[in-house]
């Protein structure tokens, strides 16, 4: 599975945990207008599960990308320190690039 493909699927589960968590809040608050007691409580308890779940899913999440990112830097600093002259020249040709980009919308 490719990180683009595993980005995407976490990004579609977290925004499915909160729409949980979103959607059991409505419903909590909806049944705590006219509904107190035992069923008021059982509710609550479920969206506290429900957020708790989202929480520990989004520093899953959060951790996954903080690793993938420290990666990352380590094999640009590998790569910059094995080709210093490579990665002059590409740093060059990118703000050339830039450059004219932000040249052109003036």
């Amino acid at each position: 599975m490719t990180n683009e493909t595993q980005l995407a699927a976490a990004k579609a589960q977290l925004i499915e945990d909160f729409g949980k968590v979103v959607s059991d809040t409505e419903a909590l608050l909806r049944s705590l207008a006219g509904v107190g007691g035992e069923k008021a409580a059982a509710m609550r308890e479920a969206v506290e599960a429900n957020l708790a779940t989202a929480k520990a899913r989004l520093r899953e999440l959060q951790e996954g990308a903080l690793e993938r990112a420290t990666g990352a830097a380590r094999e640009t600093d590998a790569f910059v320190h094995e080709n210093p002259w490579a990665a002059i020249g590409i740093a060059a040709a990118a703000g050339v690039v830039l450059g004219m980009i932000l040249g052109s919308r003036r």
